[in-house]
């Protein structure tokens, strides 16, 4: 067992001592019904006795976790609980959650994002449920005047096994509730895991299915009116004027008017990313009619001058600012290509350089050297922008789905004039868009819209809004060069990658430290359109890039593509080039290994082509093989092998899940998506012209394979989705003989 100390008063133990790595407060248990489907109701306790801020048992033993941090689609209200039931030796049926409010004081960091919910909350959790534990069973000795080492526990039950006596934790709860924290606690051993590493089912699915009101866009209160936004048709245009004299004499219609939702003297911080700040409001009844008198407003728009405002040095806005710049134009994607072209073959800010790469390529017999290309994507999250407010003079309610309520109360508080514990947020299931509900413009504009009408208001975009108004997967370019020696030996390596308006390069990660020459170069293009985190952020587009890259220079070296990865791996693990290498190549490896092994790489059935990925990021490795075949020079996934090292899986059914949903996603992503922009305006604003993977274009067969080890868990949400862009490339090559440059693929492949 591992010993952990514990050293805060009863109440905020969690919240105080118990830190994850970077000083992140856990991310505690997330369920509403642990118990399985089909079973009867829970039955409620007549009193609850308070463990600490997170966890509450009843006096018949039924155990309620408060959930801090608010569900995404990506499971954690199943598999966190887990966690905390391991460890709490409770009854899984016995078990419920309830959704915090925003409570910073109260729970900590209350931030869903980065894959890092499983990651960050596996010590804390663990600890938070054994120090229960320890806590009941204190209670026992008191009561049964017997050593408390001579007490064990088994789902949710005290058992002094010499005495014969057992108790319920409920029986015991109201003592060990006063009982002051232990110093330390025991661990279970990994190998005595009971509920951590078996699979459970959604705790939510029952809600889902029958549509019980779990997101933002189904809240419905007393006198709520319905809002909608105007925004400029283009980025780089701004509000001139507007005439309303049709639109306010509509139907349901109560106002019309312009609001600035981040003025001048505010100081920004990075999720409050937004390229339309002043825009027309329509205020009324229902959605129809405020829709309808939407449609009849008139508005003028004229284009924007370069405009600058306050950026906090961090991410949450600090006493310490910058000044921030959108730059001014219309700008199109025929400008972007260009542009991006011209930076490609200017030096770059170098990153990283190991030994004399210049000289290795001026050396080389030969020179391999691709250019490789991804659009603006949108997230096209399946519940479109939503915010409840109600704002009084005295105090803000703001309901609504985000992903970081942390970083938006400091702009809420600045730009409404009220206090920080004056403002309240509660937490909505979020309907999708990994990143995009980080940024929070639609709380800022939902409360400013009803302070300024005196009423409770909740803001709807339509689809057109939520897919013209920002926040986009920007757009990248990637140069690569490989130089070979006569015995075509691999000597020297270069990346030169950037975008509009960030670079994707990840300098420290594989194949650098593989490589004795090795430059990394970055370059950045400033843009007025928005953009922001999107699933995988930079990596989605990298790894495409890198691992096609690797396809195509593993065939000019005549090598197999598997085994040319684990030839550079082997180097960097047994001799490593340089410190910073932020990836453990064996574990690197053994994901190229396993998936090797189960999708028997070799014996490729007739009329299937094969591609392979690999990818290292959030803390997790994973290696992909793509079956594909072409049916009238149609590109059809029939199936997908995943190898996936995230340390110990919770859940392998939430864990299966969120790779299967990444490969789809990344596999649509490869070959059909893509924002066009002309003169500033999106060329895309719906499912109608936006193309997604449909359900029938979706692998017929998925196959996850989890490496078994005992690290502690890491990113689960976002590592399997980059590698499946390569793995299409590298099948698509050995369809058509033709190698992909440019997502998406499908514009490529019309072209053949």
């Amino acid at each position: 067992m591992t010993l952990i100390k514990t050293t805060v008063n009863r109440r905020s133990f969690l919240k105080a001592a118990l830190l994850a790595g970077g000083g992140m407060v856990l991310h505690f248990s997330w369920l509403a019904s642990c118990k399985p489907a089909g079973k009867k109701a829970l039955e409620m306790p007549e009193e609850w006795f308070e463990m600490n801020s997170y966890i509450k048992i009843g006096d018949n033993g039924v155990v309620t976790l408060f959930n801090p941090n608010p569900e995404f689609g990506q499971n954690v209200k199943t598999s966190l609980p887990m966690i905390l039931a391991e460890e709490l030796d409770i009854d899984w049926e016995q078990v419920i959650v309830e959704q915090a409010d925003f409570y910073p004081e109260r729970y900590g960091r209350q931030f869903t994002g980065g894959s890092q919910s499983v990651r960050q909350a596996w010590s804390p959790l663990r600890t938070a449920g054994a120090t229960a534990r320890q806590m009941l069973i204190l209670a026992a000795a008191g009561q049964w005047n017997v050593p408390a080492s001579e007490i064990t526990t088994e789902r949710s039950t005290l058992l002094h096994k010499s005495s014969g006596k057992k108790a319920g934790y409920g029986e015991m709860a109201s003592t060990a509730a006063k009982i002051p924290v232990p110093e330390l606690v025991r661990l279970k051993n990994i190998s005595d895991f009971k509920i951590v590493g078996s699979s459970k089912k959604n705790v939510e699915t029952k809600n889902i299915l029958k549509g019980k009101s779990l997101f933002g866009i189904d809240y419905k209160t007393e006198g709520m009116l319905i809002a909608m936004v105007v925004h400029p048709p283009a980025f780089g245009m701004r509000f001139k004027s507007m005439d309303d004299s049709v639109a306010k004499s509509m139907p349901g219609v109560k106002a019309i008017f312009t609001i600035d939702s981040l003025t001048g003297d505010i100081v920004q911080n990075f999720f409050d990313t937004t390229s339309f700040t002043k825009f027309a409001v329509v205020v009324g009844n229902t959605t129809w009619e405020v829709l309808q008198a939407k449609k009849a407003l008139k508005v003028e728009w004229e284009q924007e001058p370069e405009r600058t405002f306050k950026m906090g040095s961090s991410w949450t806005s600090g006493a310490k600012t910058i000044e921030a710049k959108y730059p001014s134009g219309l700008e199109s994607t025929e400008m972007h290509q260009t542009k991006m072209k011209e930076f490609s073959k200017k030096p770059g800010n170098i990153i990283r350089r190991d030994g004399d790469p210049e000289s290795a390529f001026r050396s080389a017999t030969k020179i391999l050297e691709r250019t490789y290309t991804a659009p603006f994507l949108a997230h096209n999250t399946m519940e479109p922008v939503n915010c409840f407010a109600h704002v009084t003079a005295d105090k803000a309610e703001l309901y609504g789905p985000i992903q970081a309520p942390e970083f938006i109360i400091g702009t809420l508080s600045q730009r409404l004039g009220l206090p920080k514990e004056k403002i309240q947020i509660k937490l909505a299931r979020m309907g999708g868009g990994f990143g995009r509900r980080a940024y929070g413009h639609h709380f800022i504009e939902a409360a400013v819209i009803s302070q300024q009408v005196k009423a409770p208001v909740k803001l709807v975009y339509t689809r057109e809004d939520e897919m013209t108004a920002g926040i986009y997967r920007p757009t990248y370019s990637a140069t690569y060069r490989a130089a070979l020696d006569k015995d075509n030996k691999l000597i020297a390596f270069h990346v030169k990658a950037g975008g509009i308006p960030e670079t994707p390069v990840h300098a420290d990660r594989f194949p650098a430290g593989a490589i004795d020459n090795y430059l990394a170069e970055g370059w950045q293009i400033p843009s007025n359109i928005t953009i922001g985190a999107f699933r995988a952020p930079r990596s989605n587009f990298i790894a495409s890039a890198e691992q096609s890259f690797l396809d195509e220079l593993a065939m000019e070296m005549g090598k197999d593509p598997i085994d040319f990865r684990l030839e550079l791996l082997e180097r960097a693990k047994t001799n490593p080039v340089g410190e910073k290498n932020d990836y453990d190549a064996a574990r690197y490896a053994g994901v190229l290994e396993l998936v090797r092994e189960t999708s028997k790489w070799k014996e490729t059935p007739q009329g299937v082509h094969r591609g392979v990925s690999a990818y290292f990021c959030h803390n997790s490795y994973v290696a992909e093989v793509v079956d594909l075949v072409m049916n009238n020079n149609s590109p059809k996934v029939e199936k997908v092998v995943a190898a996936i090292d995230c340390g110990i899986v919770v859940n392998k059914d939430g864990a299966t899940n969120m790779a299967e949903g990444a490969i789809i996603d990344g596999i649509g992503n490869a070959l059909y998506g893509e924002l066009p922009f002309k003169d500033g305006v999106p060329q895309k604003n719906n499912f109608t012209t936006y193309r997604l993977i449909r359900m029938n274009e979706a692998p017929k067969t998925i196959e996850v394979h989890f490496v078994k080890n005992e690290e502690d868990p890491t990113g689960m949400g976002e590592p399997p989705f980059p590698p499946a862009f390569a793995a299409v490339a590298n099948a698509l090559y050995r369809a058509t003989g033709k190698r992909f440059y440019n997502q998406p693929f499908i514009n490529e492949l019309k072209s053949t």
